[in-house]
C-alpha cells in the first residue's frame, strides 16, 4: 500500500505510474488497477509528467522497494519439530520475483513428505518462519516481469513447493517460480487439483519416465487405494494397461474397482504372491511398491522377464534382495523422488495430468478436509496413518483456505 503521506491524486496515479514506467508491469497489476489507470486517462497526459516524477520517487521509496504489504494468514513453523509446533498467524504477502507468479490459494493438500520436512526427519535448510505444504491450486493475482505464459486471473495449480528451501503452500497467497505452475482447466475444482498434484506427478514420473509402461502390459500396484497408488491405478488404466491392485478392506477394493482396476487382491486374507501368479501366470511387467518395508523376494517372484520394479517409499528400509532370480530374469529396479524431476519432466507430467483431470479419466481420492486453522490436526492424521499403515486414511487430505 502507498505511504500515508501520499496525496489523494498521487494514490490515483500509482497504478498509472507503474504502467507508464514499465508497460510490462501491466501483467503484474490487478484488473482494478488497470481499469483505474485507463479510466483516469492519465497515461496519455503529458501534463502529468511532473506528478509522475513525484509519484515515482515515493513509489520507489515506499512501494516497490518495500518487502511487505498487507498481512495474510498462513500455517508455518519456527523450526522443525512435532505437529503442535505449527502456528497459524499473519505473515507479509509475498511479492513475486521477475520469474514468479503469485497465487491466491483456494486449496492445498497434505503429503507424507510434508510431515517429514516439518519434523526434520528429512533434513533441509528451511527459512524461518517456514510455511508448510507442497501442493496448491488457486488463481494468479500477480506476475513477475519475465513471465509470459500466465496472466492475472488464470486458474492454476502447483506442486514441488515447501522443499529444498522453497516456502510452502499453506497460505492465502504464495509466490512460486513460473516453472512449477501449471494451467488448470475450468472444469476441474481447486480441491481436486490440489489433491492430485504431488501424487499425480509422482505417479506419472514413475509410470512413464521410469517404468515406461506400455498399452497391454500388466501392472501390480501395492497399496492401490492410497494417494499415489490411486493415481497409479487411474493413469495405468488411461494408458491401456491391465491393472492388478492390493487393498486392505472390501471398501477399498470397491474404490479400486471404481477407479478402473481389473483385479483387486485383499492382502489381509490372500497371499499377494500366490494370487498374482493366478491372475498373471506370465508375471507382471511393472511392480509398483508403496510400502515402507518392501518384500523384494515376492516382487521378483511375480515379475515377468524384463519386468520393472518402481520404488518410491521405504526410505529407511534395508530388506534382503534376491539378486540371482532378479538378474536371471533381466529385471530392473527404479527408485526416484518427485522433487528431483527437472522442470521439463514436471511440465510433461503436469500437462497430461491436467488433461486427464479435465477428461475425467483421473479423479481425486479425498479422504478428509480441514480448514487452514486445523493444519496441525491434518498433519497428525497424515503422520499417524503413515506410521501405523492403518486404514484410517485411504486418500488425500485437503486444506481449504479462508475466502
Amino acid at each position: 500500500m502507498p505511504h500515508p503521506s501520499l496525496a489523494l491524486f498521487e494514490v490515483a496515479l500509482l497504478p498509472v505510474a507503474l504502467v507508464y514506467r514499465n508497460p510490462k508491469r501491466k501483467r503484474g497489476m490487478s484488473q482494478y488497477q488497470l481499469s483505474l489507470a485507463y479510466a483516469a486517462g492519465y497515461e496519455k497526459s503529458a501534463t502529468s509528467k511532473l506528478r509522475f516524477a513525484l509519484v515515482y520517487w515515493r513509489l520507489n521509496r515506499f512501494t516497490v522497494s518495500s518487502p511487505t504489504r498487507l498481512p495474510m494468514k498462513a500455517a508455518f513453523i519456527p523450526q522443525p519439530g512435532p505437529a503442535d509446533q505449527i502456528q497459524i498467524g499473519e505473515l507479509a504477502i509475498p511479492e513475486p520475483g521477475p520469474d514468479q507468479v503469485r497465487i491466491r490459494v483456494h486449496a492445498a493438500s497434505v503429503n507424507p513428505i510434508d510431515t517429514y520436512v516439518r519434523s526434520g526427519v528429512v533434513a533441509m535448510d528451511l527459512p524461518s518462519p517456514f510455511i508448510i505444504g507442497c501442493d496448491a491450486a488457486g488463481i494468479v493475482d500477480a506476475v513477475g516481469a519475465n513471465v509470459k505464459r500466465l496472466a492475472v486471473g488464470d486458474r492454476v495449480w502447483t506442486t514441488n513447493q515447501g522443499l529444498l528451501g522453497r516456502q510452502g503452500t499453506f497460505a492465502e497467497q504464495i509466490a512460486v517460480d513460473d516453472k512449477w505452475v501449471f494451467s488448470l482447466p475450468d472444469s476441474v475444482s481447486f480441491e481436486d487439483a490440489a489433491a492430485c498434484a504431488l501424487v499425480g506427478v509422482t505417479a506419472h514420473l514413475g509410470l512413464f519416465r521410469e517404468a515406461q509402461l506400455q498399452p497391454g502390459e500388466t501392472i501390480l500396484v501395492i497399496g492401490g487405494s492410497g494417494g499415489v497408488g490411486s493415481m497409479v491405478v487411474q493413469m495405468a488404466v488411461a494408458a491401456g494397461a491391465r491393472v492388478i491392485a492390493t487393498a486392505g478392506s472390501d471398501a477399498k477394493a470397491g474404490l479400486l474397482k471404481e477407479l478402473g482396476a481389473d483385479e483387486v487382491i485383499l492382502y489381509k486374507s490372500e497371499s499377494i504372491g500366490e494370487r498374482t501368479k493366478q491372475l498373471a501366470p506370465g508375471g507382471v511387467n511393472v511392480f509398483w511398491e508403496t510400502r515402507r518395508e518392501p518384500d523384494f523376494a515376492m516382487a521378483v517372484d511375480v515379475m515377468a522377464p524384463r519386468g520393472r520394479m518402481v520404488l518410491m517409499a521405504g526410505r529407511d528400509a534395508t530388506p534382503m534382495f534376491p539378486v540371482g532370480p532378479f538378474y536371471v530374469k533381466e529385471c530392473s529396479v527404479h527408485g526416484f523422488v518427485m522433487f528431483k524431476a527437472t522442470p521439463i519432466e514436471m511440465r510433461t507430467a503436469a500437462e497430461d495430468l491436467s488433461r486427464w483431470m479435465a477428461d475425467e479419466k483421473i479423479s481425486a481420492n479425498i479422504s478428509a478436509r480441514f480448514p487452514l486453522e486445523d493444519a496441525s490436526q491434518a498433519h497428525v492424521l497424515q503422520e499417524s496413518a503413515t506410521l501405523d499403515d492403518s486404514d484410517r486414511l485411504s486418500g488425500k487430505i485437503v486444506i481449504n483456505m479462508p475466502m
